[in-house]
């Protein structure tokens, strides 16, 4: 057994609810711009002042419309400003925001509703109020059903209320009360709802804006901080970077749409951002694919092994890679930055592994990448690299006040202010998880260096054991075989078979290019060409990199191209892009069994 704690460091002391950051905000620098929002194709400012305000009048139509303390008001919404007006409203109502995903079947809203017994709910599409409609004569608490883009009605609810009520309900709320119930993505069985407190969220954001002042307080920069949120609200790291803008006072807009990403950083011009893997690795892919395109793909494969290796070398580059460096920033980097915005320093990355290659580029590139490693249960992060402690292929060291034990069997216990008090109505599932000095059991299985650095090596409920007894982790193969930009996911499979076999799909954007490179039709499809002698070559070469991270017992022997996506829309990915591989095994059990016949 292995532990590593990090001392608590000094940060400000809250007592209250989190809604009253904002109020702060707004005594201390109204004219501060808290957030820009959308305003056609520009981005309008919101102030400190006028954002307590909008907060003030969303929370008198709550009050007025029959939200208690206490209550739960669920969001079905994607990212967008009015989702974090809400948040911050239903906390200054003294009540408890419940978020749902926008890919959520009809079944699990009603689940969700019915669990938190929320009393009332924002959602923001047709298809979206139908698929409530559908269940909400199962939900008996349900008073009030919103839309997002009519917060005006809400706020015209309340425009005879008394702002008293408000100031009475926000002042009375304590750190140790709820802030919000995030039901987990739930790989397997029903989501279980997490109950965080505003203490939970004061000492996750606290902890991490003071040890991440060059990102969260423009430390080293000379314009005010500032980060794009596209990440799903509805997720607890989306969470988490809501609040700690707001904690630390620097500047948040919202960006809805990863498909139009590129172009909202190019307008938006963060100094930094969250992210997750696979959005680092799309835009990595894609500006691969343009230049190859272009016909300048040695020239980017050149640079990018350039930037890898100056990385590498930690600060001490040779003259040689410094001169080739130079001569690619100009050429390669700086073109990758100013479609990133031309301002972002600074990437925080979580949710599964980036590997230290595409972090090494990242930084090569002049964007430093920190991953860290969390769960819902831990309101977000709970390791973190920064960049005076970083360690590239890890998920960084604790958080202060941060405990991180490694167990005899090699899973991952946390111990801190930002872990999780109960589940909500599962006081079984709880004490599954938690033990009585507040050890909390991720389910993770992970080793610790001896500078304290945490690297994740599995999943304690996703170890296959092969018919020959040994144990296999799958997502140190999974990772490394998805990091080929062919290949959109893969899911190792072997379960008490003799080898381990892989389930792999295409990545639809890279296939489209890839069919330019070796001659196919261009209305060739994944399906028309799953017998495709190149296409199984190249997923090959996938599998064979793979199968470098782990031994031969462990690597896989026979994969299997599928023709359909794993996406959330199918239910074989959760919101936050993770495989249910139950579901997968559901749906695709015929050719699996085809990996053994």
């Amino acid at each position: 057994m292995r532990e590593f704690a990090v001392p608590a460091v000094a940060k400000r002391e809250e007592t209250g609810g989190l809604a009253d950051l904002v109020f702060t905000n707004a005594r201390i620098g109204p004219s501060d711009v808290s957030f820009r929002r959308r305003a056609g194709a520009g981005w309008e400012d919101v102030t400190a002042a006028r954002f307590a305000e909008e907060v003030t009048e969303v929370a008198k139509g709550l009050v007025a419309s029959g939200v208690g303390v206490g209550d739960r008001v669920a969001v079905l919404a994607a990212t967008r400003y009015e989702w974090t007006l809400l948040d911050f409203a239903i906390w200054a109502a003294g009540a408890v925001s419940v978020p749902i995903y926008v890919t959520s079947a009809a079944e699990q809203i009603e689940w969700i509703m019915s669990d938190s017994g929320a009393v009332a709910i924002v959602v923001e599409t047709d298809e979206q109020l139908a698929r409530l409609d559908g269940v909400r004569p199962k939900l008996p608490n349900l008073r009030e059903v919103w839309r997002i883009d009519d917060v005006a009605a809400i706020v015209a609810a309340g425009k005879a209320a008394d702002g008293a009520e408000v100031e009475a309900r926000r002042t009375a709320v304590k750190a140790e009360d709820i802030a919000t119930i995030i039901y987990t993505s739930g790989t397997t069985g029903q989501p279980k709802g997490c109950a965080l407190t505003h203490r939970n969220f004061f000492d996750e954001c606290g902890y991490g804006v003071e040890i991440l002042p060059q990102l969260f307080k423009g430390q080293g920069m000379a314009e005010k901080p500032s980060t794009l949120l596209f990440l799903p609200v509805a997720h607890v790291f989306g969470r988490m970077v809501q609040v700690g803008c707001v904690y630390a006072r620097c500047t948040m807009g919202h960006g809805p749409d990863t498909k139009t990403l590129l172009e909202d950083l190019a307008t938006f011009q963060p100094t930094f951002i969250l992210s997750v893997p696979y959005v680092l690795e799309k835009v990595y892919n894609g500006a691969r694919q343009k230049a190859h395109a272009g016909g300048k793909g040695k020239i980017f494969d050149a640079a990018a092994a350039t930037a890898i290796a100056f990385s590498e070398a930690g600060g001490r580059p040779g003259l040689g890679l410094k001169l080739k460096h130079l001569l690619f920033d100009k050429l390669v980097y700086g073109k990758l930055r100013a479609a990133m915005g031309g301002k972002t320093k600074y990437a925080i990355s979580g949710g599964a592994a980036l590997g230290s290659r595409l972090t090494h580029f990242y930084r090569g590139v002049g964007i430093t990448v920190l991953e860290g490693y969390g769960l819902t249960e831990t309101t977000a992060a709970s390791t973190v690299n920064t960049p005076t402690h970083f360690k590239p292929g890890t998920v960084g060291r604790p958080l202060p006040g941060t405990a991180v034990r490694i167990d005899e069997d090699g899973e991952i216990l946390i111990k801190g202010g930002q872990v999780f008090g109960r589940y909500w109505n599962d006081e079984s599932a709880t004490s599954e998880v938690l033990d009585a000095d507040g050890w909390f059991r991720t389910g993770d299985l992970g080793a610790l260096d001896a500078e304290g650095y945490l690297s994740i090596t599995g999943r304690k409920k996703e170890i296959l054991v092969t018919s020959g007894g040994k144990n296999v982790a799958p997502a140190v193969i999974e990772d490394r075989i998805a990091a080929h930009p062919l290949i959109g996911q893969a899911m190792v499979v072997g379960d008490g078979q003799k080898y381990i076999a892989a389930l792999v799909t295409i990545d639809p954007e890279y296939f489209t290019y890839w069919k330019t490179t070796v001659g196919k039709p261009a209305d060739a499809t994944v399906a028309d060409l799953l017998q495709d002698p190149d296409l199984l070559a190249e997923v090959q070469k996938a599998v064979d990199d793979g199968n470098l991270a782990v031994s031969k017992a462990e690597s896989v022997r026979k994969f299997r191209v599928l023709a359909a996506e794993f996406t959330p829309e199918t239910g074989h990915l959760t919101p936050s892009l993770k495989l249910k591989r139950r579901v997968i095994m559901r749906d695709f059990g015929a050719e699996v069994d085809k990996l053994y016949s």
